[in-house]
């Protein structure tokens, strides 16, 4: 299976060190890098010596025949590209926000019954250990029903960016969709669509929005998600959940270890046995990501439907969409409410 990669910066790297982990045990062939940094194309073709480097994706969707792509560019540059490789008959693992705005949401979804081709979007929580762990006991009521959720998703401000992109908010989507989209997705995964919501914010001196913090209600379950880039780079990222149920609290960390730990109503804390698929960490990537695990097993899985002619049942267009679409109304309020203070 011929492979490439756009984008080879930090989230680029997560994607081709999988690629590299996944090559042996499921055929695949890295033939196609493309970054116009030379010096993050040279990184990844140290890994693919044999691949062919192009300083823009365009250009290699335009001259290579690959089964799959995956797209790992900033955020505003995703759906051209994705829409391209789909025209051009490759399937597409594109990064999460899948768009940033609801007339892009609609021409890659008008793009993906067109074409036929598998796309899947880069909702990497819903492969995350801890989280499938506490969406199951919410399905399977091993600790009665769910009365509350607080999730927070929280990081230094992002200085790594190329051109500094993030702090464009016509090119990120603000914190909302670049960082906070994780939770409303994953909130949508697991509770469905939420009745309502209010949302509270802050924003940078430049005034784009750099905190959100949104109230929803999901029928008798109350749920409330964070995501903010703080005022100082030197915040180190973390991601945490707090999940409520009649018989038990569900506590994640993932600043700590063990991660997950199970508050039981009379007293004892259970750690659960989470049995990771691929135990790697790397800081190869430079931004604040290390834990390679989760994204091995999405990219497995993708290349499994892709190799196994499965559809999608994670992750899939549609439902980057319809979360983006969430936060998107989220992200209006928060902009209506920072004016109004």
């Amino acid at each position: 299976m011929k492979v490439g990669v756009i984008g080879c910066g930090g989230m680029g790297t997560t994607h081709y060190l999988s690629l590299k982990a996944l090559s042996a045990q499921k055929g695949l062939d890295v033939v196609a890098l493309a970054d116009c940094r030379k010096e993050f194309l040279d990184k990844a073709a140290s890994y693919f010596p044999d691949a062919k480097t192009y300083e823009y994706g365009m250009d290699l969707i335009e001259k290579e025949e690959l089964d799959v792509v995956h797209i790992c560019l900033p955020s505003y540059l995703h759906v051209d590209h994705a829409i391209a490789a789909m025209e051009k008959g490759m399937n597409v693992l594109v990064e999460k926000p899948v768009c940033l705005t609801r007339e892009d949401g609609e021409r890659i979804l008008e793009a993906e019954k067109r074409t036929g081709v598998k796309v899947m979007v880069g909702q990497v929580v819903r492969f995350f250990e801890e989280y499938s762990y506490l969406r199951q006991a919410y399905l399977d009521k091993r600790f009665g029903k769910l009365k509350s959720i607080v999730m927070q998703r929280i990081s230094g401000d992002v200085k790594w960016g190329f051109e500094d992109w993030f702090h464009d908010e016509q090119k990120s989507g603000s914190v909302v969709l670049d960082l906070h989209v994780h939770d409303v997705d994953f909130l949508r995964y697991m509770l469905g669509e939420p009745d309502g919501f209010d949302v509270r914010a802050t924003a940078f001196d430049s005034g784009m929005i750099n905190q959100v913090i949104t109230t929803y209600r999901f029928g008798d379950v109350t749920a409330t998600a964070e995501g903010v880039w703080d005022i100082s780079p030197a915040l180190k990222f973390q991601a945490n959940f707090r999940a409520c149920f009649e018989d038990a609290t569900i506590v994640f960390n993932g600043a700590e270890n063990p991660s997950l730990k199970v508050y039981k109503k009379d007293g004892t804390v259970e750690v659960p046995e989470l049995a990771q698929e691929y135990n790697v960490t790397s800081d190869a990537a430079g931004i604040n990501v290390s834990n390679l695990g989760p994204y091995y097993t999405e990219i497995k899985y993708f290349i499994e439907c892709v190799q196994e002619g499965k559809d999608i049942d994670m992750a899939q267009v549609g439902e980057g969409v319809k979360s983006v679409e969430l936060a998107l109304k989220e992200w209006e309020a928060a902009k209506d409410y920072v004016k109004n203070l």
